[in-house]
């Protein structure tokens, strides 16, 4: 069985190890990874056109540097080994846009790597983890 793997990707040691784990899974099942960066943006609806145009440059920046700084290095480090990799970047919230895209790239699986809160605030409020488990069109792995 062959497929995507769709991996939420920061860059963060969670989201390598949660990278390393679906490598492992795509080169047993012949799949393919899909590493996915979701930046959080929050429109405000009060905000003048000025200042509209002014986060959409912002945006645009962002994700650029989110393309150059994070996902380029570990494309340039899996193409060099021999795996088929694409990324996607997107704004908006993190768990239901790492959803939508699963949806688009027709995934097999999602994974995602813990960052490791366990204190009252993540049970509180939850964690993107918690709620992608929850939501995920496809089975859903959390890596410690």
């Amino acid at each position: 069985m062959s497929g995507k793997f769709v991996v939420a990707y920061d860059g963060s040691d969670a989201a390598r190890r949660a990278l390393d784990f679906a490598l492992d899974r795509a080169a047993l099942q012949g799949g393919s990874i899909v590493l996915a960066h979701v930046l959080e943006w929050s429109p405000y609806s009060f905000l003048t056109r000025e200042e509209i145009e002014e986060r959409h440059k912002r945006r645009r920046q962002e994700m650029e540097r989110a393309e150059e700084a994070i996902l380029a290095p570990v494309v340039a480090e899996l193409t060099q080994k021999g795996v088929t990799v694409e990324t996607v970047i997107r704004y908006g919230h993190i768990a239901e846009t790492l959803c939508e895209i699963a949806k688009t790239e027709n995934a097999m699986q999602m994974v995602m790597g813990r960052s490791g809160t366990s204190g009252l605030s993540s049970r509180v409020f939850g964690s993107v983890a918690g709620a992608l488990v929850q939501v995920a069109p496809v089975p859903c792995t959390i890596v410690p």
